[in-house]
């Protein structure tokens, strides 16, 4: 399982990377930089929430697991959208709704295709 664990976070960072970039562009963010910027943010955060939720994961029950996860994309909802407020050119909704709108999806989605993987 430890073994695996480098394999569970690069695929969770592709598969978040993917549907947020997709939805920012359903969205219609078209800058090239803003889409980077939403790139580089998850670069920064995916890998940490996927190492804490994995460790939860390994020492504590599924229940544990969830309850983080939770808590922990409330927390970087609030991180993204602060820091897309202070990056992103784009500003036709609240950039806290679209780090919401973002991480909604990436979860809900991530979730599903891991289950099916």
């Amino acid at each position: 399982m430890i073994e695996l664990i480098p394999y569970y976070m690069i695929r969770s960072l592709l598969i978040t990377l993917v549907v947020e970039i997709l939805v920012a562009i359903i969205l219609k963010i078209k800058d090239r930089k803003d889409l980077l910027n939403i790139i580089l943010v998850n670069l920064l955060t995916n890998p940490l929430l996927n190492a804490i939720i994995i460790y939860i994961n390994i020492f504590y029950s599924i229940k544990a697991r969830n309850i983080s996860l939770i808590i922990l994309e409330i927390f970087i909802v609030f991180i993204e959208g602060f820091i897309y407020k202070k990056v992103l050119k784009y500003k036709k909704n609240n950039c806290y709704l679209l780090s919401l709108i973002l991480n909604i999806s990436s979860c809900i989605l991530g979730t599903i295709i891991n289950n099916f993987l």
